[in-house]
């Protein structure tokens, strides 16, 4: 498995087809359309897995804003969870953010168990909950992952 920037349209192609059949975005109604707009944006940063070539999963962070160093989306292909991928990306993009942020943010669906249990086996902590945020009955729940607060930090870039 290699770990790195997603650049080409047809990668960024995949990446929304994978959001748009899996969960949480099913869920949360995502449409393919929705899935590709969020894969874009001036202040984002797309990594993604590759096995053989092709894309086995993606993380897209935000490295800029209040939330300097959030972790928007985790998505792993459903032949390859279980097998280390979302853990490796993980590790791969909190390199990248404490490059930036003493702080790693990542929310995950109130329905989304297994993303929970990975995200606090990573080293996340509870730090609220937004009530009905993305469609009625599903909250999301914001996690954070600390190396101390901004006052300390001294960024490596």
């Amino acid at each position: 498995m290699e770990i790195r920037r997603i650049t080409t349209e047809e990668d960024i192609d995949t990446c929304a087809e994978l959001m748009n059949i899996s969960d949480p975005w099913i869920t949360l109604q995502f449409d393919k359309q929705r899935c590709l707009m969020s894969l874009k944006g001036d202040y984002k940063e797309l990594y993604g897995a590759y096995i053989d070539g092709n894309v086995a999963g993606f993380v897209i962070i935000q490295l800029y804003g209040t939330l300097r160093g959030y972790i928007q989306t985790v998505c792993v292909k459903e032949q390859y969870r279980g097998k280390g991928i979302g853990t490796a990306l993980l590790k791969y993009i909190e390199e990248r953010i404490y490059e930036v942020s003493p702080n790693a943010f990542i929310c995950v669906s109130s329905f989304n168990p297994e993303a929970h249990k990975l995200y606090t086996r990573m080293g996340f902590e509870y730090v609220g909950t937004l009530k009905d945020h993305f469609i009625r009955g599903y909250d999301e729940i914001i996690l954070r992952k600390s190396k101390g607060p901004f006052a300390e930090f001294v960024a490596v870039k």
